[in-house]
């Protein structure tokens, strides 16, 4: 693991700190930044994500979909969760917490935008994060990369629809027109760049070309990745600072989603006699969010200082620390997960 993958948490942390403090010291900085926009869609935001999320998906080789016959069960377990619970469950958890339990606590005018936030966080599982959670776990490589290119696959499809499925489901109007924009560009033009590039490098100078192309690119992803967190939580940082009892109240849901989804994820492979090197990474997957995405598609939609902007910005604050809790309970239970002779943990290559 690299130094910034070790230590991942304490950097989160210091662009909290620094992005607050800097929202607090130049505002109209950040409000200038903020109306860098075409069709709602912020350009600063839209080009860090886009340096964010094009390395990790050069990554992704597209091929791994052969594999997939392989780890059927884990896959099979993962798109379940991913795309028939986790979206529906945190809907139902939005609606319950916020929209019911917790309303008389958060402002009454934000209340249908906070739940649209968490379903944002909830409709793309997780890209680029899931590679350092499966790595963590000691999680079988092949199964990770199959399930990475399966869910991109799909969230090119699916994500709009669903988006807005549960957006109707919350009395919410959906802004289709921005909606199919964010996909675009937050999913179809990195996938589409990405994969030229992959191709083209590959083509050119084979295996090392890439590993020498990603060894150069990486940093810039990770550069891109603490911008951006600087950038949300500068345009976030006064409601943070004003509101903290709103995010500890829209951080509870977004807790028992996170590990409800990997728990279910984690005993459905273990019923199916999964090894514990797919149900890691398949529990893991399913808990975990696409939230660079989540964030981007939550400003494009609603703004920078709406209620679902804010949700998103409290699933990147909490999504570290507790994905580490989860690849720590994960670890700690293997015996326990094979106690009942479930297949070894290396796979044996079928014919």
């Amino acid at each position: 693991m690299s130094l910034f993958e070790r230590w991942l948490t304490l950097w989160v942390a210091l662009c909290i700190v620094v992005g607050i403090a800097l929202g607090y010291a130049a505002p109209e900085l950040f409000q200038a930044i903020g109306s860098l926009e075409i069709a709602r869609v912020n350009l600063p935001v839209a080009a860090l994500v886009w340096l964010m999320i094009i390395p990790m998906l050069v990554k992704v080789d597209f091929g791994a979909l052969r594999q997939v016959a392989t780890h059927w069960r884990g896959v099979s377990v993962t798109l379940f969760v991913n795309w028939a619970v986790k979206p529906f469950s945190m809907a139902l958890l939005g609606w319950l917490f916020v929209g019911w339990l917790f309303r008389p606590w958060l402002p009454a005018d934000q209340i249908d935008s906070y739940v649209a936030g968490l379903i944002l966080l909830a409709a793309a599982p997780c890209t680029a994060m899931v590679f350092v959670w499966s790595n963590l776990t000691r999680g079988d490589p092949l199964f990770t990369l199959s399930q990475v290119a399966v869910n991109d696959a799909i969230m090119i499809v699916a994500f709009a629809p669903l988006v807005g499925l549960l957006l109707g489901l919350s009395a919410i109007t959906v802004p289709w027109d921005t909606l199919v924009l964010s996909v675009v560009l937050y999913i179809v033009v990195p996938v589409v760049v990405a994969q030229v590039l992959r191709r083209r490098l590959l083509a050119t100078g084979g295996r090392s070309a890439l590993d020498h192309v990603l060894g150069r690119i990486q940093p810039l992803s990770l550069a891109a990745l603490l911008a951006t967190l600087v950038l949300l939580f500068a345009f976030q940082g006064e409601q943070i600072v004003a509101q903290p009892l709103v995010i500890a109240l829209l951080a509870v849901p977004i807790l028992i989603q996170v590990y409800l989804n990997a728990g279910l994820a984690y005993v459905l492979n273990r019923a199916t006699g999964e090894a514990h090197c797919v149900a890691g990474p398949s529990a893991l997957i399913g808990a975990s969010n696409f939230f660079e995405l989540a964030v981007a598609a939550a400003i494009s939609l609603f703004g920078f200082k709406s209620g679902a902007a804010l949700a998103t910005v409290v699933g990147v604050l909490i999504e570290v620390p507790v994905m580490l809790s989860v690849v720590w309970i994960v670890n700690r239970s293997k015996p326990w997960y094979e106690a009942r002779g479930v297949r070894a943990a290396t796979l044996e290559p079928r014919s």
